[in-house]
């Protein structure tokens, strides 16, 4: 008799390994196609992101500048009379507050300052206070506001000159109800603009004096994108037009700036710029004082001078030529009076 055969497991010890099938090269190949694709389209992504985001916080930068507060006022600066003043920006959106600086006489003419992006109604660095007090040296009620952006109390976005240019016009009337009939807007970097945005819609204003004149418009926005990072202009300007209506509640198309690029204006107009001006192309000042008429208006461009230092680096010519300005708009303005 056969002894009967007894079948046993198969079994393998531990440190032997389970062999695995072999996965073909041509699978591999695959897998490796697909994880280049998803880095590719990660990397992509995020730089498409990044730039999203840096676009919106230029915007948004813009839209909410840091400004400084108040530091002094015109008694304790320059040992000015004045009275603080709050007043209805022209179309109601908003209040102002500032500071009405009598001339040391009873007078008919006022000089409206009107203070640049990311500053208040201060603006140290130009000075404000010293031009001021020159103002009202020469016989000038003087007023000094903050735009909305600058503002504690009634605070607004910056716009370009879509609010603010209300803002300056409701310190025009404020002017005329104190009894001024030659209102000057004398502004700086976008107050500069600002004024040329107002003096479109109102015939209240007698002659600018405009120093460092912004104006938002594209070749402006891009030389300004331009100091912080070298980016192509296309698509830069179109995602920053996107950006601003987004962020600000204003964009590029309601900035009148073709309009002002191509006005010609009926007052007299002195626009100081330096050539050395990094925020604020002085071509387009150039080009703005070429379409005016040069027995109203003329212009100062300042070889090497910056953005809004052209008084501190040259403030003997600076006055004198400004002084030159004002006596001879003065002097119009008592004439086309006379006229009517």
């Amino acid at each position: 008799m056969s002894s009967p055969m007894i079948s046993t497991p198969n079994i393998q010890p531990d440190w032997i390994a389970p062999i695995e099938p072999a996965i073909p090269a041509r699978m591999k190949r695959v897998k490796l196609k697909h994880i280049l694709i998803a880095l590719l389209l990660s990397a992509v992504f995020t730089v498409v992101v990044i730039f999203l985001a840096l676009h919106g916080f230029i915007a948004w930068m813009f839209a909410n500048p840091q400004v400084p507060p108040l530091f002094a006022n015109p008694m304790t600066a320059k040992g000015l009379q004045y009275e603080n003043v709050t007043f209805p920006a022209r179309d109601q959106h908003t209040l102002v507050e500032g500071w009405y600086i009598p001339a040391s006489s009873t007078s008919k003419k006022t000089i409206i300052l009107s203070h640049g992006y990311g500053a208040n109604r201060e603006e140290y660095w130009v000075p404000m206070y010293d031009l001021a007090h020159f103002a009202q040296r020469l016989g000038y009620n003087v007023i000094m506001f903050d735009y909305g952006f600058a503002s504690t109390n009634h605070k607004t976005k910056a716009t370009g000159g879509r609010l603010e240019k209300e803002q300056l016009l409701g310190a025009v009337e404020l002017a005329k109800k104190r009894g001024s009939d030659h209102i000057v807007v004398w502004g700086f970097s976008m107050g500069a603009g600002t004024a040329l945005q107002a003096s479109l819609i109102s015939n209240d204003i007698d002659a600018m004096v405009l120093d460092s004149m912004f104006l938002l418009e594209p070749d402006t926005l891009y030389h300004n994108l331009q100091q912080f990072v070298n980016l192509p202009k296309e698509p830069s300007l179109n995602v920053l037009r996107m950006m601003f209506p987004l962020l600000n509640d204003t964009s590029l198309q309601q900035i009148p700036y073709d309009e002002v690029k191509a006005h010609q204006y009926s007052i007299p107009t002195f626009f100081i710029h330096g050539t050395a001006d990094t925020k604020a192309p002085y071509t387009i000042a150039e080009q703005i004082a070429s379409n005016q008429d040069p027995a109203l208006s003329s212009s100062w461009i300042v070889d090497g001078a910056h953005h809004e230092l052209i008084y501190r680096e040259d403030s003997k010519t600076y006055l004198r030529k400004v002084a030159q300005f004002l006596e001879s708009s003065a002097e119009r303005d008592t004439q086309l009076t006379a006229q009517r």
